[in-house]
């Protein structure tokens, strides 16, 4: 199958390089999927993926992941089609599972503010599940402002903007299966 990974890509005016490797995401997903397996050997986790960016994340996670497990999604949108957060988020889609007692792992594209992270953990929190697991494929820890409990990362990044892999900008990219830097 041929991937769409081209050395430079422009989206919208602007121009993106390669920062992270279709392989180099392979091997770290590979990484947290087999640690996820050990960690919930015995607790049949239902994944929650965040609509639309980690579509892509999760459905790779779930090909390393080798225990019984569900999956179900949710939406939030703080960002547009712009490329910084607009501070306030929006739900567009929630959990249809009844996630009561179970052991709930969320699993997110991106994590800079910490914004939107923390909107769901206090959401899903209050939906009682027996645990609650946050993983990211990156994590910019030089934008955060509201600390999240993140329990496994593939990435920490500078605080770039970044297209590909899941990730948008104004909705186009999300088919790279490499991870993008804006070129300054």
């Amino acid at each position: 199958m041929d991937l769409y990974q081209p050395e430079v890509v422009h989206v919208n005016g602007e121009q993106f390089r390669v920062y992270l490797t279709h392989e180099e995401i392979q091997q770290r997903i590979k990484q947290i999927g087999t640690s996820i397996s050990r960690d919930f050997s015995e607790k049949k986790p239902i994944f929650i993926g965040v609509l639309n960016g980690a579509y892509i994340f999760l459905a790779d996670l779930m090909r390393y992941v080798t225990i019984p497990c569900e999956v179900d999604f949710m939406k939030l949108s703080s960002y547009g089609d712009e490329k910084v957060s607009s501070g306030q988020v929006e739900d567009l889609k929630e959990i249809n599972a009844n996630i009561r007692g179970r052991h709930v792992i969320l699993v997110e594209d991106i994590i800079d503010t910490g914004l939107s992270m923390k909107y769901l953990i206090d959401k899903v929190k209050l939906m009682n599940p027996a645990s609650l697991t946050v993983v990211t494929l990156l994590h910019k820890q030089d934008a955060t402002r509201y600390e999240v409990q993140i329990d496994y990362t593939a990435f920490r990044i500078p605080n770039l903007f970044v297209l590909g892999y899941g990730l948008d900008y104004a909705q186009e990219g999300r088919n790279l299966a490499q991870i993008y830097i804006l070129e300054e």
